[in-house]
């Protein structure tokens, strides 16, 4: 899987699933680097064949409805779509 990794203050593993066109997804970026926050982020939508169907089956063990952002942290808390309140109570 071709994660991207932005630098940052390490605050417990967070992995963003974002689509390059969504402004929400952007928006999430935004708050995250804000916050300084360590992460890595794949643009779904930008996958092909088996690389984006593997992604897709993870993403819906997180979020079974599919939808984007879906920000994963450390594997066993999902924040799906644009929660500001929520990423800062638990990053900020």
């Amino acid at each position: 899987m071709s994660m991207q990794h932005v630098e940052g203050e390490n605050k417990g593993k967070a992995v963003l699933f974002a689509l390059s066109t969504c402004g929400w997804c952007k928006k999430t970026r935004t708050l995250l680097e804000d916050l300084e926050v360590e992460y890595d982020y794949i643009y779904v939508d930008l996958l092909k064949g088996e690389e984006r169907q593997e992604v897709i089956q993870q993403v819906e063990k997180w979020n079974p409805q599919l939808s984007f952002p879906t920000l994963v942290l450390n594997d066993e808390e999902t924040i799906v779509g644009f929660n500001e309140n929520k990423v800062r109570e638990i990053l900020g």
